[in-house]
């Protein structure tokens, strides 16, 4: 029977998941936020949303990985990535939105770091990358709009490494349910217009990586009691030279 490091914490997992976006809505909804997404973002989550970006970075990445910062969006977390992994490292930045991806290359530029970088767009649930690819592969609030939540947390899992790590942030549901019923009413009035609810709803995805054989390493729940995140960290089972180099 396997067991895992962490347990997991499923007292405010969400019972109904609302149907998300159709993926060419959705394209629509980031293309035209693309450039205030960082501002509208930081804002709503009272910059909770980059706490969550550095304790995956943190707990994930080392120097020399090869990573994929899938759902990168403006490139946010990628930047973050790409500084730690060092020249030796690389970081593919996949995403849905073309404006959201040139928005993170002239990040890119200005900061310095373009060549540790690739870009590329497309579909999380439907990944074109060979499986076993990266050492890293971080979700920060890209499974939370997605049509398929649990399908795109399997395509992560399919295309780390053996002695891997997967690392999301996502929303989850508010542990109070007081504060639960209030963020139910405030998230029907907000999915009434998409550029503002940005298609984000409260997911679920740690049991399906789980069953996929995924080890729990790190879990933390974060953000405004209206929109708390829930950030893990897990490892694909495999070389354990792989697992060494992350402890070490």
């Amino acid at each position: 029977m396997r067991t895992n490091a962490i347990q997991t914490d499923s007292a405010a997992q969400p019972s109904f998941v609302r149907a998300g976006l159709g993926l060419e809505r959705l394209r629509g909804v980031y293309d035209r936020i693309a450039a205030q997404y960082d501002f509208e973002h930081a804002l709503i989550t009272a910059r909770a949303d980059q706490r969550g970006r550095r304790l995956l970075v943190e707990n994930a990445v080392r120097e020399g990985d090869t990573v994929l910062d899938c759902g990168s969006g403006t490139g946010t977390t990628a930047l973050m990535a790409a500084r730690k992994v060092g020249p030796k490292g690389k970081v593919t930045l996949f995403d849905l939105s073309e404006g959201m991806l040139a928005v993170a290359q002239e990040k890119a530029a200005r900061q310095g770091l373009t060549d540790r970088l690739t870009f590329q767009s497309g579909d999380m649930v439907h990944l074109p990358f060979a499986d076993d690819r990266f050492d890293v592969v971080l979700s920060t609030y890209s499974l939370c709009p997605l049509y398929d939540p649990k399908m795109g947390a399997l395509e992560l899992y399919r295309v780390t490494k053996p002695g891997g790590r997967i690392g999301v942030a996502h929303s989850t549901t508010p542990r109070n349910p007081i504060v639960r019923w209030l963020a139910d009413k405030v998230e029907d009035v907000a999915w009434r217009f998409p550029w503002l609810s940005m298609g984000c709803r409260a997911v679920n995805v740690l049991p399906a990586l789980q069953d996929a054989g995924a080890r729990l390493v790190f879990q933390k729940h974060i953000g405004v009691p209206l929109w708390p995140f829930l950030v893990f960290v897990v490892e694909k089972p495999g070389s354990a030279t792989r697992i060494g180099k992350l402890s070490a």
